[in-house]
């Protein structure tokens, strides 16, 4: 099995429970398509070093997952890249 880091960042604006149904739904996606997560954690409204999308903080979330194959990253990231409430996120592979 292959190890993954994501990490993500969500609009400010929104209210907790969209942030929070948000940050499930793409959990989901992850368990759907076969992967197993092995840490989810909120890490928590941060300020920018520099604005994005003229938002100056934004909750960041963590995610390690095992996958077999890359399907469940290749929806995640298709996913978040078409989300407008995601300001960034970045996909590492940990086995590289």
């Amino acid at each position: 099995m292959t190890r993954y880091e994501i990490m993500y960042i969500i609009k400010p604006t929104l209210e907790d429970a969209k942030v929070k149904e948000l940050h499930e739904n793409l959990v989901k996606v992850l368990t759907d398509n076969g992967a197993n997560v092995t840490k989810n954690e909120a890490l928590g409204q941060k300020q920018f070093a520099y604005e994005i999308k003229k938002f100056k903080s934004g909750f960041y979330y963590l995610i390690n997952l095992e996958a077999n194959d890359d399907k469940a990253i290749k929806e995640f990231d298709r996913l978040a890249s078409l989300n407008e409430d995601v300001l960034r996120h970045l996909i590492i592979n940990l086995d590289k």
